[in-house]
C-alpha cells in the first residue's frame, strides 16, 4: 500500500474519504494498493492518476512504516507534481492544508504518525 504527499508552496493535499462507512468523511494522503509486480513508485503515479487525474514523478519516503491488520504494510512517499491539476475523482473532497492546519484536520488513523515527518516537509526541512 502507498501513500502520496504532494506538496505544493507549502501545502499538503489531503483527500477526504467517501468509504468504508467506519471511515467515510475523514482525510488522508490519497493512494492505494500495489498491483502484482508493480514498484511503489509506478503504483503511486497510476494511483494517482487514477485518484486525482495528474501525473507525478519522485517518491523519497516520509516516516515510518504503518502494519496494516492484513499483514500489508502501508507506505509514505513525497511526490512531485509533474501535470494537472487535482481533481477528486475518487474522493468527496480535496483540500491543501499547512503544518498548523494538518494538526486540526480529522486524519484516518494511519496516517495520524506521519503528522511530524509531513510537518518536516511542510516547513522546507525535508
Amino acid at each position: 500500500m502507498v501513500a502520496a504527499a504532494i506538496i505544493v508552496d507549502g501545502r499538503l493535499l489531503l483527500a477526504q474519504r467517501t468509504r468504508p462507512p467506519e471511515l467515510a468523511g475523514l482525510w488522508e494522503l490519497p493512494g492505494g494498493k500495489a498491483e502484482a509486480g508493480e514498484t511503489a513508485e509506478d503504483a503511486l503515479r497510476r494511483e494517482l492518476w487514477e485518484e486525482l487525474g495528474v501525473e507525478v514523478s519522485g517518491g523519497d519516503r516520509i516516516g515510518d512504516d504503518v502494519p496494516l491488520p492484513d499483514g500489508r504494510v502501508l507506505r509514505a512517499y513525497r511526490v512531485e507534481l509533474v501535470s494537472g491539476t487535482p481533481v477528486a475523482l475518487d474522493h468527496a473532497e480535496l483540500r491543501w492544508v499547512d503544518g498548523r492546519e494538518l494538526g486540526e484536520i480529522d486524519l484516518v488513523g494511519n496516517d495520524r504518525g506521519w503528522v511530524p515527518d509531513l510537518r518536516v516537509h511542510l516547513n522546507g526541512w525535508g
